[in-house]
């Protein structure tokens, strides 16, 4: 009779727990694939060879009362983007424009392109309006005087137009320094044309001419609550004749007194 070796309880057990498994043809664990890692763009990175970036801002003038306009003047190079804060946004590289903010406000231009960021700041100071301020006769009088003697100057335009040449810009600022010694004085700006055109027609264009000046006077730091305007167009010629001497005397804008 033969005789069989007899097999390890223990070592039998391993062989069976194989044989279950490569009968019941076990899936193996899936691989779990990498996540891949984006490289950072053109755009997501400085570039160290470009140039930096430069910005200024200024506010004139910096202190206004309550309600009234300054003007924001700015200029950068080497930007691709420009942002004003302070509820102003996005701007041009270089421009200008009035804002009238109701309590004391910095105003910061941020410059962004690939050589990196630079940031101004200006300060605009805002104060009460003035009350219970009196006008008196004399300050009416010494202005009105100054308009008559020629140190408050009227502007000329050319033929036909309304926009403020350099010449006039220069004379208006002089008359700003003037303006501002008599605070609570209203100014009247008169727009006037020559007598070529129909009436309606120089009505229109002496309304632009003072309208336009008075623009310029408001980005200067004159309240506009202080100016108002009136068109005469070709009714009320300062100079006599119909030659061009006496055309170019009578295409401006006029100052008077409002009373």
């Amino acid at each position: 009779m033969r005789h069989f070796q007899k097999i390890p309880l223990k070592m039998a057990g391993w062989v069976a727990v194989a044989l279950l498994f490569s009968s019941c043809g076990g899936r193996q664990p899936r691989p779990v694939a990498p996540v891949p890692t984006s490289s950072p763009t053109r755009a997501d990175v400085s570039s160290p060879d470009a140039p930096s970036p430069t910005v200024e801002i200024a506010a004139s003038p910096t202190t206004v009362e309550r309600g009234d306009p300054t003007t924001l003047t700015w200029q950068s190079a080497n930007a691709s983007s420009l942002v004003i804060d302070s509820g102003v946004g996005n701007v041009r590289e270089e421009g200008s424009m009035a804002v009238a903010p109701l309590e004391s406000t910095t105003y910061t231009a941020t410059a962004t392109g690939p050589g990196g960021d630079a940031k101004s700041s200006t300060r605009v100071t805002v104060v009460p309006q003035s009350v219970n301020a009196t006008i008196t006769s004399t300050d009416l009088d010494n202005l009105q005087r100054a308009i008559d003697e020629g140190q408050v100057m009227p502007v000329f335009f050319a033929y036909d137009q309304a926009e403020l040449s350099a010449e006039s810009r220069r004379t208006l600022e002089v008359n700003t320094r003037i303006f501002r010694q008599y605070e609570q004085v209203r100014i009247i700006i008169e727009g006037h044309c020559d007598e070529r055109g129909t009436e309606e027609y120089n009505l229109a264009l002496g309304d632009r001419r003072a309208q336009t000046t008075k623009n310029y006077l408001v980005e200067l730091g004159i309240p506009s609550t202080r100016l108002e305007t009136i068109s005469f167009g070709e009714e009320r010629p300062f100079a006599p004749g119909y030659d061009e001497a006496a055309f170019r005397q009578n295409r401006r804008a006029h100052f008077v007194v409002s009373r």
